[in-house]
């Protein structure tokens, strides 16, 4: 008999509190939504699709938000250094991302969505960035052209399987295409930005419109709460990324994380 699923206050608090440092490193905050609910045999995994993902928007807003606020220097800057050339730039790494989301986000969600699927987009993804890594980095951020940006929102538009990440795609193709590792960190953050605010503006209105059922309103309060205060405290990482010089831990973590939920998902799940 097909469970009902539930999401707590301190669920929901929690997969906040784990939003933040997962969307700013390259890991996959998706991936993680899916994988540490099913490790640790939450019902969340069994709550309505709609629900989750309308959870997991309030989620991205929480994050947004706080990346508005604590990167409202950065975002200043890259406004007023606008030109033409990065308008184009910024516009086509928003288009491949927003028109693979609008044509397929619902048959990746039913197809790529469960917990083995997220595990072996992890590990597809730490391989991938294992690789472009290696690259000679011999590009600058000012050396970004129109094309590099389709490049790259070809590759954010990769991350809608969750486990593959949107950090991790965009750091791939950057890294790829000769980045120094500082710019493909400048670059990522810049393409994950506009499409997280993006997103989360229109599935928010989406979600005003369609609205909550009231016993779930707390735990989206907590879980959007969360995620603003994760991510604000976790601003930091970004430095870190900025001055990494190598991606091999994140890489060596996300094929750790994989062979774990390989191993625990396939022991059955004991009903209640």
């Amino acid at each position: 008999m097909h469970r009902a699923g539930r999401l707590s206050l301190l669920q929901a608090a929690a997969l906040g509190a784990l939003q933040g440092p997962t969307e700013l490193l390259p890991v996959s905050s998706s991936g993680h939504l899916v994988l540490v609910p099913a490790l640790l045999r939450w019902d969340y995994v069994d709550l309505e699709p709609e629900l989750r993902k309308s959870f997991e928007v309030a989620l991205h807003a929480g994050t947004a938000l706080a990346l508005v606020v604590g990167l409202r220097r950065e975002v200043a800057e890259v406004v007023r250094e606008l030109g033409r050339r990065r308008i184009a730039r910024h516009l086509l790494e928003l288009v491949p991302a927003g028109a693979a989301a609008f044509l397929l986000e619902r048959p990746i969600e039913q197809r790529l969505g469960s917990p083995r699927s997220a595990a072996a987009s992890q590990a597809i993804g730490a391989a991938l960035l294992a690789l472009a890594d290696r690259r000679a980095e011999r590009r600058s951020h000012a050396d970004a052209r129109p094309l590099d940006g389709l490049l790259i929102g070809i590759a954010q538009a990769g991350a809608l399987a969750p486990g593959i990440s949107r950090n991790g795609a965009t750091l791939t193709a950057a890294r790829l295409l000769g980045f120094e590792r500082r710019a493909a960190s400048r670059l990522s953050r810049h393409a994950a930005l506009a499409i997280i605010v993006a997103a989360s503006c229109l599935k928010g209105f989406r979600l005003a419109r369609r609205g909550l059922p009231a016993e779930i309103a707390g735990p989206f309060a907590a879980g959007l709460v969360a995620s603003f205060a994760s991510t604000l405290a976790s601003s930091r990482l970004v430095r870190l990324m900025d001055s990494a010089s190598s991606y091999a831990p994140f890489c060596a973590y996300r094929l750790g994380l994989a062979g774990v939920a390989v191993v625990v998902l396939r022991r059955p799940r004991v009903s209640a």
